[in-house]
């Protein structure tokens, strides 16, 4: 028997649609080699989508590679993750359960157990239990029971944190030892490298198909899905799903007048077309300031260098601290952050200075409850646009 662990394919998730795109090939190369390697079913360990709602697009094109394993005669089984779980239940999951496409791991419970229930499978038993948001399935874990054993394969999907693969960090997380008894463990949630056993059991998390941020394209560079096949034994394939070449910089600063010539004189000793360029720019400015950096000639540079995509980060870079007086007379205390927007607009002239006050109130927006996070995130954009006069999106 031969199956494919998969988990947290984000379908939908980058704004950028050129790593969306990539996204969505690296889903669709894993479907295509599974179809290949003529495995028997998938798993997969919650996180399909982004959301519990995804693109109308993002859809259409996932019906179509759930299509080609069903024309392949290849079953798939899943949960939801912390992503795509609704609290009402309700997403589309479950349409494409309703559609043939799939089985959605069931269970029952009640205040004190949790009773998961078998996808039956030739002689394997599929058990899963979905992820939720902030961790809160791990309470619920630790109250789940498992039908009396037979002689059948069983396995456990679940989409939830470790305490074994999260170590010293302070975060909620399940001691292996708290887990049922099962043959396989398919875990997602964590995007990182991580095989164990339990008395000779696998415990594996799948890992992303694509990586979902910044860090994680510097640190994986690409996705990856296991393939497990069971012959008395357990053989366990990490497959690696590398599409673009990602070259990464990390370039100190100090003097941001001279740093944009000094960014692009590193990119130009490299050939960079067609791949990922991260810019991780880090240091502490002492000379000019962070808008002195010419951002935009930077990505000018990289695009007729025909980069595929081109992402930075300056969370590391700082400016030298500076002590600023504040004169208020008194009865004038409301009148805090205009003195500081003043003082600041004289120290660092800028010409989008005029626009900070408009910029803070509207950086101020609050989501509005039930509010979808992409209606939020267009709202915010749409009053960004208005002050700045730039198309954001």
């Amino acid at each position: 028997m031969k199956f494919a662990h998969l988990g947290d394919c984000h379908l939908g998730s980058w704004r950028q649609p050129e790593l969306q795109e990539l996204n969505f090939q690296s889903f669709e190369r894993a479907i295509d080699t599974c179809i290949k390697e003529r495995i028997d079913f998938m798993l997969i360990a919650g996180d399909l989508f982004d959301s519990a709602y995804p693109p109308i697009e993002i859809l259409k094109r996932a019906f179509a590679e759930f299509r080609k394993l069903k024309d392949a005669g290849i079953k798939v089984f899943m949960i939801a993750g912390s992503h795509d779980y609704s609290v009402s239940g309700k997403t589309f999951l479950d349409v494409l359960e309703k559609g043939g496409f799939c089985e959605i791991c069931k269970y029952k419970e009640n205040e004190e157990l949790i009773h998961l229930e078998p996808c039956k499978y030739q002689n394997f038993e599929i058990f899963g239990y979905p992820g939720k948001k902030s961790g809160m399935e791990i309470e619920d874990i630790k109250k789940i029971i498992l039908p009396p054993e037979t002689n059948n394969f069983r396995i456990l999907m679940l989409h939830t944190t470790l305490t074994e693969a999260v170590g010293d960090l302070p975060i909620e997380s399940l001691a292996m030892s708290r887990l049922p008894r099962a043959d396989y463990y398919a875990l997602s949630h964590l995007h990182i490298n991580f095989e164990e056993k339990i008395k000779d059991k696998p415990i594996i998390y799948s890992g992303p198909i694509f990586p979902n941020s910044f860090q994680e394209i510097e640190d994986l560079c690409y996705g990856r899905f296991y393939l497990i096949e069971v012959t008395g034994y357990w053989d366990v394939k990490k497959i690696n799903l590398p599409i673009k070449e990602v070259k990464a910089f990390d370039i100190k600063i100090e003097n941001a007048l001279t740093a944009t010539q000094k960014i692009i004189s590193e990119f130009d000793k490299y050939d960079l077309r067609d791949k990922i360029i991260l810019l991780r720019v880090s240091g502490t400015i002492t000379q000019g300031t962070n808008a002195d950096i010419d951002y935009k000639r930077i990505t000018d540079y990289l695009t007729g260098k025909g980069v595929y995509s081109f992402l930075k980060n300056t969370n590391k870079l700082q400016s030298k601290e500076e002590k600023i007086e504040l004169k208020i007379a008194q009865g004038e205390m409301n009148k805090v952050e205009e003195v500081l927007i003043e003082d600041y607009t004289k120290t660092n002239p800028d010409k989008f200075n005029p626009m900070i006050t408009s910029l803070m109130h509207s950086l101020d927006l609050q989501k509005q409850e039930d509010e979808k996070t992409v209606i939020y995130e267009n709202r915010l954009l749409d009053s960004l646009n208005k002050i700045l006069g730039l198309e954001l999106r």
